[in-house]
């Protein structure tokens, strides 16, 4: 743990700041637990990730995404403006470099949520990022909040649940495991957040590096 010492002989930790990663599949609830996050407060800056999907009529513009338009995320794409960036389920879904590089450089706790494949672009970026996986209690418990929001068992759902049982075998790559029940967001909250301080209390601390 890198230390400094003040002139009254006062031992203080050297603070640096965390590039958290929450993932998961799709209907996991990675959106739900951001949202109780902020809703309980912790002291993160959250990025706001930039999309061509359509907007849900419960979703705000700059809020919960930048929603842009499919020329407008390739101007980003060719600009190099993104960390990282997916084609998912024939939507793009991206991370706003700057935003992330300002925030940490201010040593400011930066929290991202993105897919899988997001989740493996940013450790190959920032290997020292904490990449958490949010599992569902079950494939049928998943498949339950899928039908939810879509209504029925399209197509697209399908490919959804397919996608969700491969992506349980990218565990792995993560360094937790928090397992989400909607009824018990606190408790999902809660888990992070003791992640979230055993890490600033390690004696080699993370250096995020980007």
């Amino acid at each position: 743990m890198a230390t400094v010492t003040n002139k009254n002989g006062i031992i203080k930790r050297d603070m640096h700041p965390l590039l958290i990663v929450i993932s998961g599949p799709s209907g996991v609830g990675k959106d739900a637990t951001i949202t109780k996050i902020k809703e309980k407060g912790l002291p993160f800056h959250y990025v706001v990730t930039i999309t061509t999907r359509t907007k849900r009529n419960y979703e705000k513009d700059g809020v919960d995404y930048h929603f842009v338009t499919k020329e407008e995320f390739k101007k980003y794409i060719a600009s190099g403006a993104l960390l990282e960036w997916a084609e998912v389920y024939g939507n793009y879904y991206g991370v706003p470099r700057e935003e992330v590089k300002r925030h940490l450089a201010q040593n400011n706790d930066v929290i991202l949520k993105v897919d899988i494949q997001g989740a493996s672009s940013i450790k190959k970026l920032a290997p020292e990022a904490i990449l958490i996986f949010l599992m569902p209690p079950s494939i049928d418990e998943l498949t339950n909040r899928l039908l939810k929001r879509h209504g029925q068992l399209s197509t697209e759902l399908q490919a959804r649940l397919v996608t969700a049982k491969e992506e349980l075998e990218s565990l792995e790559m993560f360094d937790y495991v928090i397992i989400t029940h909607n009824e018990n967001l606190d408790m999902t909250v809660k888990e992070i957040d003791a992640i979230v301080t055993a890490e600033k209390c390690r004696a080699k601390p993370r250096i995020i590096a980007l």
